[in-house]
């Protein structure tokens, strides 16, 4: 890619510093421009189109044109542009906001706290965990149990929760009071022999013996996603969820449920609560709350952690969180609108009808000799890339040919996402089937590319 002076791109080479990009690299190739958007669509600064294969960051369901939040912003900010929630005030469309979504989570979920970020919502969470049992008179129950390739953001306390390398690495965490248990992912981390109903017997066993070395006194919740997104898309096993949750009630161990890319239809569910009958304490939802049209998002809480934390707060005059933008009025009526859309189009219903063209079409990829495994639920899916397929052996440095690939894929009008060679795939949630053949067919171009190349470079062996 070759950048041309003055333009938008030599300018943001000249003054931006990108997140989860490596600044070097960008110096010399530059950043690709986006212009606009038109439904599943982007188009860049030089008018170039390309499906969003993963909706911007798993978080654009309505697409990139809906005129109906456009002009629920539009009307808000003509209204009232701003307002705080601090000290006993609030604004209209928030008190809308927080009823309707306590009517459509899981029963028990009965108090809504917003903030503006996935990470904002599960540091929120991880603090109102510490706050609950401190009103409740149980200062060393405070450690949180998070899973190895989980994804709750990159705050300092959400990116001690989020297992993975490139998240943690020279940022000086994890904090205290965060530890880590098994991931759910057959595939990689199966011992051999071991079938799916025996691996989830030993994570479950694993865990148990990890809050009793711990000391069940001290374990104060455990958080995970429905399935791990940013982690590679990862679906629990059969049973996973059910064997898990036995375990966190018998220690008397809070769950938070981080339904930040699962929640709002993704997973062929309303949650991903429901898709693996998940029965939260706490849930965080961000991303599709608002179609990603406006930041915001949200901590849900039942009545007993809602009651303790009411109590403290009276005890010490006031809940002594909160950020200036929490539940703002424009980003609460946006996702209002959102939340509107999704009942009056059966998003839900798109998306389980569009669900086996999707999974179906990318398991047809399923022989071929890059692929190592092909998994997904709903409208959202990975591929993952090995060098290996029958000893599962990654490539090495990982993320080469993954990034190669989804370089080839952009050339072809698609973007993807690669993870570490796993290509990820959650295309907003108004998808029609002539677009997942698109997007299919982009696809399958960019890996027959990647396969030649690999073969070039010796990478592989390619049959």
């Amino acid at each position: 890619m070759s950048v041309r002076p003055n333009s938008a791109a030599s300018r943001d080479i000249a003054y931006h510093l990108h997140p989860y990009t490596n600044a070097r690299k960008n110096e010399v190739e530059g950043s690709l421009i986006l212009d606009r958007g038109e439904g599943v669509y982007v188009i860049d600064d030089q008018g170039n189109r390309y499906l969003e294969a993963l909706a911007g960051l798993w978080c654009a369901g309505l697409g990139f044109s809906e005129k109906r939040l456009v002009e629920a912003a539009t009307k808000q900010m003509a209204k009232l542009p701003y307002y705080h929630s601090f000290a006993q005030r609030t604004a209209t469309p928030v008190v809308d906001l927080a009823e309707k979504i306590v009517q459509i989570t899981p029963p028990q979920l009965t108090k809504v706290f917003f903030a503006n970020s996935g990470s904002e919502a599960n540091d929120t969470a991880m603090k109102m965990v510490w706050y609950y049992n401190n009103a409740l008179g149980r200062p060393e129950k405070k450690k949180i149990i998070s899973r190895i390739k989980g994804y709750h953001g990159v705050t300092i306390a959400a990116a001690s929760l989020s297992a993975m390398p490139y998240v943690q690495a020279d940022f000086d965490v994890p904090i205290a009071n965060v530890i880590h248990t098994g991931c759910p992912h057959h595939y990689r981390f199966a011992q051999a022999g071991e079938s799916e109903e025996d691996f989830v017997d030993r994570l479950a066993r694993e865990l148990e013996e990890l809050i009793v070395q711990e000391g069940p006194d001290t374990v104060a919740a455990f958080i995970g996603e429905p399935l791990q997104g940013a982690g590679g898309v990862l679906v629990p096993p059969q049973g996973y969820w059910q064997k898990i949750q036995a375990v966190l009630k018998k220690y008397d161990v809070l769950l938070i449920a981080d339904e930040v890319i699962t929640g709002f239809g993704r997973t062929g569910n309303l949650f991903g609560c429901e898709t693996f009958g998940i029965k939260p304490d706490m849930m965080t939802v961000a991303k599709q709350l608002s179609g990603a049209y406006m930041p915001i998002s949200a901590v849900l809480v039942s009545d007993p952690i809602y009651q303790a934390i009411a109590d403290n707060s009276a005890k010490r005059g006031n809940f002594g969180h909160g950020y200036t933008y929490s539940a703002h009025p424009v980003a609460a009526a946006v996702a209002l609108e959102t939340l509107k859309i999704y009942e009056e189009r059966d998003i839900v219903g798109h998306v389980r009808a569009m669900a086996p063209l999707l999974q179906d079409g990318l398991r047809r990829f399923a022989g071929h000799p890059l692929v190592g495994e092909v998994r997904g639920i709903g409208l959202i899916a990975a591929v993952e890339l090995v060098a290996d397929k029958a000893a599962k052996t990654p490539f090495d440095p990982l993320g080469k040919v993954g990034g190669y690939f989804a370089a080839r894929a952009q050339a072809h009008g698609v973007i993807f996402r690669n993870l570490g060679d796993t290509i990820a795939c959650c295309p907003p949630m108004i998808i029609s089937a002539a677009e997942i053949a698109e997007l299919l067919a982009g696809f399958g171009k960019a890996l027959d590319e990647t396969a030649a190349w690999v073969a070039e470079e010796g990478l592989a062996e390619v049959a």
